[in-house]
This record gives structure tokens, sequence and C-alpha cells, in this order.
């Protein structure tokens, strides 16, 4: 029987929305966004929403949860869940055909495992005094809310901070939490080859800056939002924006955020194996072949 939900993942650089674009037209379909950063209205050159991307041949290709927030919102894993249901089931709805796409593996995971997930809002003095602190010292105060069962929690110190942020909560508050059910769903990953990775991701990044990413950015700011936020989206928003205050040079500046996104990009093919290794199959195809090949490859992997 074929799967409803089908699943796009795949590290930065790899072309992961050009191909569910694609995959999506060649079914009837429509894209739902697992992108944690596109979710932000005004945050376009740095995370790379190239909205002309969700066209094939003249005909447009729907699209969900892309500019939805405001920068300088917090969007949390429990509204994402949320948000993401509401638009399966209007794509659903329409008995078209769902693509979930996106580099966000926590996301990703999250829906087709079914996370049940506590409502807790952002506390934003409690991640200011919990900054510069190591993963092991992230870990011990952990451990003073709750036993730890197993290391995901701390596996980032990003992780390990919301996971006391939670803790703390619920130490003090009754939290809702979500009940949405595991989702049965083909996973195709595309798997670039490492140093073709690279290349790509130091020409992309050339690109956006020269596209204007820092003005960008200069102009988030200008408009209110807030320096801390941005810095907490990471990479291109944090790099960028100490460079516009003034605290790292243009050098600096490109050279640790060429360093980041690198290391982003491993971090992703982390996270993808640990799905498989948690029980979600990928099936994996190079990235490097051509379009048609790659949607022929999808589409045989949808009817197995």
């Amino acid at each position: 029987m074929q799967k409803q939900l089908i699943t796009v993942v795949g590290p930065t650089a790899s072309g992961k929305t050009a191909f569910a674009v694609r995959l999506a037209h060649a079914l009837g379909g429509e894209i739902i966004s697992a992108d944690s950063r596109q979710i932000y209205r005004g945050m376009d050159i740095g995370t790379g929403k190239d909205l002309s991307e969700y066209n094939v041949n003249g005909s447009p290709v729907p699209y969900h949860l892309i500019d939805i927030r405001e920068a300088g919102d917090k969007y949390t894993l429990f509204d994402y869940q949320h948000d993401f249901h509401l638009a399966l089931q209007e794509v659903l709805s329409r008995n078209r055909r769902p693509v979930l796409c996106g580099g966000t593996g926590l996301y990703i995971e999250s829906v087709l495992k079914g996370y049940h997930l506590p409502d807790v809002p952002a506390n934003l003095a409690l991640r200011k005094s919990l900054e510069g602190k190591s993963i092991e010292e992230l870990t011990k105060i952990l451990q003073n809310y709750r036993r730890l069962h197993n290391t995901t929690d701390t596996d980032t110190v990003k992780r390990a901070i919301r996971a006391i942020e939670i803790a703390h909560f619920q130490k003090y508050n009754k939290t809702l939490a979500t009940e949405f059910p595991p989702l049965e769903s083909v996973v195709l990953g595309l798997h670039i080859d490492r140093e073709l990775r690279r290349e790509k991701i130091t020409a992309r990044l050339k690109a956006r800056l020269q596209e204007g990413m820092i003005d960008e950015i200069r102009s988030l700011l200008d408009s209110g939002v807030d320096a801390d936020s941005l810095i907490y989206y990471g990479l291109e928003y944090k790099y960028v924006t100490l460079h516009v205050l003034g605290k790292i040079s243009y050098e600096e500046m490109y050279n640790q955020l060429e360093i980041a996104i690198h290391q982003f990009a491993k971090r992703q093919m982390t996270w993808f194996r640990g799905m498989e290794r948690r029980g979600i199959p990928i099936h994996w195809i190079d990235a490097a072949l051509p379009m048609e090949q790659k949607i022929d490859i999808a589409l045989s992997c949808r009817s197995r």
C-alpha cells in the first residue's frame, strides 16, 4: 500500500528543495516545509528561501509553513507539530500528496514518530544565564531537575538548554502535551559527496553575500528585531549580526561562518543517520544524479 506522506531530507546544499518541488509536481502534491528558520518573514537570503523554486515549467507548487511568523518571534517544536498537522490536513482535504521537505531533522522526526511534547514557552532570562556553559555543565544542571534516561537531550548545547528550559517550566507549572500519532512515510534522502558539498556550501555563501545578505540582516535589526534573537537563529544570522554590530571583522565573519555551515551539514547527516538507527528507514539517492533520474528513483521507492 502506498503511503500518503513523502518526506525528503538531506544536508544543506544538497538540492533537496528543488528535488522535492519536482517530485511534488510529478505527484500532484504540495510542499510542507521542515526548516526552522524559513518560517520567519524577512529572513530570506540567509535561509536560502528562494520562492521562485516552487514553480515547475510555469506551474506553481503550493508550499506551507514558510513565512508564517515575524522575525524575532519564538517558535517551538510544540508550535511546529501543531502547524504541521494543520497543513497536512489542509493538503489531504484537497486530495493532494503531501511532501515534507527540510533539513531540520528534529522537526521531521517529531512528526514522523509522534513526539509527545510539552507546551513550554521560551525563557529568555534562563537562556541568558546558561550561555557559555559547556555540555558537561548543562548536563549536571539538567540532572538536578530529573534523571537522564538517554543522552539525546544533551547531544548539543542548544538541545541541552531547551531541555533545562522545559524541565524548569514543568517544575513550577502544569503543561499540556501534544498527542499526535506517528505517521507512515516514504523517506527519501539526498546524499552528496563530502567534497562536492563543501564546494557548494562555499559557493552558496559567496553568492548570498553578493545578493545582499548583510543588508538583509542590517534591515532586520533596523526594523526592531532583537540582535540576541538573530544570534540565537545561528549560522548566517549569528555571524553576520556580530559583524554588523562591529564585534567581528568581515574576514572573521566569513571564515567563522563558512566553518560553521560545514559543521552544521555534518551534524545534519549525523542526525539523519540517527533517525535510521531509531527506526526510520531512509532511501538514499545520489544528489549528483540528473533530476529526472532522481525523480524516477523516488517514484520507484514510493511504490515499494
